[in-house]
């Protein structure tokens, strides 16, 4: 069945600091998944870095997107927001720090584990972002056991 949804694409919109909406398009790229019938391991790490990083930009970025792009034999995860971007990439990926709210932390988050989660989980990960720009954060899945 995978192989018949090669080539294809979703994009689901995230509105920045709607705490309300937030994991719906992580929830709905995880129930593609399901139903697409791809390993549960897989469809686990894909869940974590598209939550991770939807929850950075409702809580961090500005208005946001999450693309899902599905080759043969990959699986391309995009998440994308024109806020403020991150000022120090290196010093965001430690486990640990964070700069969410003192709000934020009240409603549970602001670990600091998002960026390294995100790591841990994708078979690759690529970070852009500059001040008052916005950020992108690339990651890649290979769908093969053999990578």
């Amino acid at each position: 069945m995978k192989d018949a949804m090669s080539g294809l694409q979703k994009s689901f919109f995230i509105k920045a600091r709607d705490f309300v909406h937030a994991g719906e398009a992580s929830i709905r790229v995880q129930q593609l998944l399901k139903t697409m019938q791809f390993d549960p391991q897989l469809i686990r790490r894909i869940a974590v870095c598209s939550y991770e990083g939807e929850m950075n930009v409702v809580m961090h970025g500005g208005d946001g997107n999450l693309y899902v792009d599905l080759d043969r034999d990959v699986l391309n995860l995009e998440i994308s927001d024109d806020g403020p971007g991150i000022p120090n990439i290196e010093l965001a990926m430690r486990p640990g720090y964070s700069t969410a709210s003192d709000e934020q932390r009240e409603m549970g988050f602001g670990a600091g584990m998002g960026l390294p989660n995100m790591k841990k989980n994708a078979d690759g990960i690529a970070i852009e972002s500059l001040p008052g720009k916005g950020t992108r954060v690339r990651m890649r899945f290979f769908l093969n056991a053999g990578g």
